[in-house]
């Protein structure tokens, strides 16, 4: 079965011990049995950025993606290691062009994730993120440090410019899933007993 603290602890040695391929190894033995981590964690009914675990060194997250959300190019600045457990998610890669070019960043590939998929991210890495079906998308999100304190990259949709992460627009793209959804009304990002999130973070304006 499905441990929340136990996969935390798991989460932290491996961290600590191998960084991402080790918790490679754990998220993936998590997901391989999606139906004990819906048990633990509960079916998704409302998207957002739920916070699992949050520390200097490590975030986990449960990110729930509401039907046919998409979320912007954007970077991490630190590792992280993606398992689905319900749903799908389909990652869009993207690679930085030359300065002249008039764009920031190009599409360089794809990969669709299912349930039973776990994949790392390398501290470079630009995606941007789909959930393609009718229904909620649950995923396991680790990161090699704090997800919320470190200064990141987004990408405008419209003419692919480099611009500050912003965490408040972000947020309101899961708000705005969650009122076309219906989704009943939940803090965007749950307070876990190991973590709380900054008040300016757990209640967006």
């Amino acid at each position: 079965m499905f441990d929340v603290d136990r996969f935390i602890a798991e989460c932290q040695g491996a961290s600590a011990a191998n960084g991402s391929s080790g918790v490679l190894e754990v998220v993936a033995r998590a997901v391989a049995a999606p139906a004990d981590v819906l048990g633990a964690l509960g079916e998704p009914r409302r998207a957002g950025l739920h916070v699992i675990s949050r520390a200097a060194d490590l975030t986990i997250l449960n990110v729930v993606w509401g039907p046919g959300m998409s979320q912007l190019p954007h970077n991490h600045k630190m590792w992280a290691v993606i398992g689905i457990y319900t749903g799908r998610e389909d990652n869009i890669f993207w690679r930085r062009l030359p300065g002249g070019s008039g764009r920031g960043i190009e599409a360089a590939g794809a990969k669709a994730l299912g349930d039973r998929d776990a994949v790392p991210l390398g501290p470079d890495v630009i995606h941007s993120v789909i959930n393609p079906i009718r229904r909620m998308t649950g995923a396991i999100h680790v990161y090699g440090g704090d997800f919320f304190a470190v200064p990141r990259s987004e990408w405008d949709p419209e003419r692919l410019v480099e611009q500050p992460f912003d965490i408040d627009k972000a947020l309101a793209l899961f708000e705005e899933s969650n009122r076309r959804s219906g989704a009943v009304a939940r803090d965007l990002i749950g307070p876990e007993p190991q973590c709380q999130a900054p008040e300016d973070v757990a209640h967006p304006g």
